[in-house]
């Protein structure tokens, strides 16, 4: 029976995300329980995608991401894959009438980390728009669950908070980018010259794109607006922890939110009246 493989799909794209972040699935189990698998369903096709390009390197990373590209084209079209995650994800693609351009999108942002690169200008927000902006637009299509209008509302918001938490991402993660992977996302900004006013202006940044989306979570259903501001939270937490390093600090070490911290967020934020 097909609804025998489904729940065996679903369940892989739930494992993958409780095993790749704690924050992400702290905010997935404070959702109404409709809006768990959908977005485990995301997630675990985010994380695969991102896998490939990030950590499998003594494979051929090109050919695999081109073949990942192909079967999930193929299992969105068809309504099936023997990919397990693929197919939980196309499930949610074809529920909840996620459009090929936001899938698409993200995609070539997934591309773009197979080569070593240092961003300008350009390529760094096309990267964001794929890697985090379009991520949000599919979540913010589960959640309004096919309220076009309230969707254009809040598209705006939902971008902003992706790209927040992307560059807070690139920020926490900078030495390891560069060293390891060769990439340098912030434009003009080369980590072996970080300065503080670079740092400074990124951070400034972030903190507008904080503020607007915070406006966004408030508008969010009640089942969803919990977990958002979850993570929301963990991240601005996050953030914070960056900016009391030194530009010379967060290069040499990651800079991480322990995870008893991480459940006194949880609870602050389910006390919390304000959204």
């Amino acid at each position: 029976m097909i609804s025998i493989y489904d729940k065996v799909s679903a369940r892989a794209s739930k494992q993958t995300t409780l095993a790749y972040s704690t924050s992400f699935s702290m905010g997935i189990k404070v959702f109404h329980r409709r809006f768990h698998e959908p977005i485990y369903n995301v997630y675990g096709f985010v994380r695969l995608a991102d896998e490939i390009v990030d950590t499998f390197h003594e494979f051929d990373k090109a050919a695999m991401m081109a073949r990942f590209r192909e079967d999930t084209e193929m299992a969105i079209r068809d309504g099936i894959s023997v990919n397990p995650i693929l197919h939980s994800f196309q499930r949610t693609v074809r529920a909840y009438s996620i459009e090929w351009e936001l899938v698409d999108t993200f995609l070539k942002s997934m591309e773009m980390d197979l080569e070593e690169r240092i961003y300008d200008v350009q390529t760094y927000k096309q990267y964001i728009l794929g890697s985090a902006e379009v991520v949000g637009l599919m979540c913010l299509r589960v959640f309004l669950e096919g309220d076009e209008a309230r969707y254009q509302e809040l598209k705006p918001y939902a971008m902003s908070l992706g790209s927040a938490f992307q560059k807070v991402n690139f920020l926490r993660d900078i030495q390891a980018d560069f060293m390891k992977l060769g990439r340098s996302y912030f434009p003009g900004v080369r980590p072996e010259t970080f300065s503080m006013e670079e740092k400074l202006r990124i951070e400034q940044e972030i903190g507008e794109e904080f503020a607007y989306a915070a406006t966004g979570i408030r508008r969010l259903p009640r089942a969803v607006r919990m977990g958002v501001h979850l993570a929301f939270a963990y991240y601005v937490a996050l953030y914070r922890k960056i900016q009391r390093k030194s530009p010379g600090e967060i290069m040499s070490r990651r800079v991480r939110i322990p995870n008893p911290v991480k459940y006194l967020i949880l609870l602050k934020s389910y006390f919390s009246r304000k959204i």
